[in-house]
């Protein structure tokens, strides 16, 4: 193999080692657990961190070719992270891409991914990597579930051409699987995870964690498997589990069958927020430090809500129950990621995850700092990630956002994002504004990335 073709352009890349730039008189909220400090300057090299101290100290030790940025005071805080996205359900590149493109102008530094068409993200997870297109990183789960959930039309979706439940990134697991290759398979698609999603048992789910983590890669799972219960899950010793409405299955009346046999539950059951049994799932949950990727807001979006009165209700149902098991589950001392599992409309100014912070501020009852620390640090955490990402520290990833105002005070200020650095490279939020305000929308533009929140809303009936 030869180096002479240049390849694909990159205007998005990273700036090289050795460029030298700094964001002095910032108002650093660092998502370490400090208080915010005035006057702080962020030296970057390339797309590194290498100090982040007191104005007057950095300015005394800068390189003579260093590019400085005032920032006037500036709210500056860690890059956001989704912690649950789907951008190929079905794969649609330019859709994706306009996503992304919003993802890291509004702020969003990183994403997982929570299984699609790994042939199409795979592409894009290289390309806002590499720059040849802005947007986060993409952290990709591939999925592993019972053969029962392979007629699901999504596992179509994301498999055209080939089988649902036989492609490396979307398998079928039964008792003779052998694991090992199965989770080869997984780590060949360059995965950052496995996604265990429905119709297994407790054993099956805890066989392929073992496996998964000897292979040395991280176990990303439903918070209930169907037969596997929650508790079995956690106790099965996967990193993250998503949907906390699924919670509400732990305790049931009746004993879980499959995924498309939920047993209904009584939602009053969670209304005082002191349910016993989510009180020894969330204790267990902190023993073992297994983050909560809650997905709560979703219930807000129009998608759950369907046409009719019927949907409208259930969605105000979910809503409700999320917002009190959410509660319950932060009171207790689980860490909390902040994922969203939909899209807003292509036409909004900024992404659902924003409504998803709001949520669990407002309907939750979680301090603004908390949840921000949530869509930072919890989020690099979430994504096995945190040495990289999720503060702002020396040592750590470029990975910040500069804003007017200050989130501590409304979450709501995140929309006054005005500049976003993500590996070293500033993505300006007026240039983004003024191109989206010229270019045309598609009358019926739907961002795909929405479309498989309608099926995969998970919620106790």
């Amino acid at each position: 193999m030869t180096n002479e073709a240049p390849g694909a352009p990159t205007p998005h890349a990273p700036p090289p080692e050795g460029t030298v730039t700094v964001y002095r008189g910032a108002t650093l909220f660092d998502g370490t657990g400090r208080a915010p400090r005035p006057s702080t300057s962020i030296v970057v090299d390339g797309a590194t961190i290498r100090a982040v101290g007191d104005d007057v100290d950095i300015a005394a030790s800068l390189p003579a070719d260093a590019r400085v940025h005032d920032l006037g005071g500036r709210f500056v805080m860690p890059g956001l992270i989704d912690s649950h996205q789907h951008i190929a359900t079905p794969p649609d590149r330019p859709v994706a891409e306009a996503v992304l493109d919003r993802l890291v102008h509004s702020g969003v530094t990183a994403i997982r991914d929570m299984a699609d068409d790994l042939r199409q993200v795979g592409d894009l997870a290289r390309a806002t990597l590499v720059g040849e297109i802005p947007g986060p990183d993409i952290r990709y789960a591939a999925l592993m579930a019972g053969p029962g959930f392979f007629d699901d039309p999504r596992t179509h979706q994301v498999s055209q051409g080939e089988i649902p439940g036989a492609v490396p990134w979307m398998q079928a697991v039964t008792p003779d699987t052998d694991l090992r290759v199965a989770v080869a398979l997984a780590r060949g698609t360059h995965a950052a995870a496995i996604k265990v999603y429905a119709d297994l048992d407790h054993r099956t789910v805890a066989a392929i964690t073992a496996e998964a983590h000897r292979q040395g890669i991280p176990v990303w799972a439903h918070a209930a498997v169907f037969p596997a219960t929650p508790r079995q899950v956690v106790e099965a010793g996967v990193d993250s589990v998503s949907h906390v409405t699924l919670l509400a299955f732990e305790g049931a009346d009746e004993p879980l069958t499959t995924y498309k046999n939920k047993p209904k539950v009584d939602h009053r059951r969670f209304a005082a927020e002191d349910d016993p049994h989510l009180d020894e799932l969330f204790a267990l949950m902190c023993r073992r430090g297994t983050v909560l990727d809650a997905t709560a807001g979703m219930w807000e979006s129009d998608e759950p809500a369907g046409e009719g009165p019927e949907d409208a209700a259930r969605a105000r149902a979910n809503s409700r129950l999320a917002a009190h098991v959410t509660a319950q589950a932060y009171r207790a001392g689980v860490d909390l990621s902040t994922g969203t599992d939909y899209e807003t409309d292509p036409g909004e100014p900024f992404p659902a995850l924003f409504e998803e912070l709001a949520f669990l501020v407002r309907r939750c009852g979680m301090p603004p700092e908390e949840v921000l620390r949530s869509a930072t640090l919890i989020g690099a955490r979430s994504a096995g990630a945190e040495d990289l990402m999720g503060s702002v520290e020396p040592g750590k990833l470029a990975n910040f956002v500069v804003l007017d105002e200050n989130p501590l005070l409304d979450i709501d200020h995140l929309r006054s994002v005005t500049l976003t650095v993500k590996r070293g490279r500033r993505y300006e939020r007026a240039a983004y504004d003024a191109a989206h305000s010229r270019a045309a929308r598609p009358q019926d533009a739907r961002s795909s990335a929405a479309e498989p929140a309608r099926a995969e809303h998970e919620e106790a009936r």
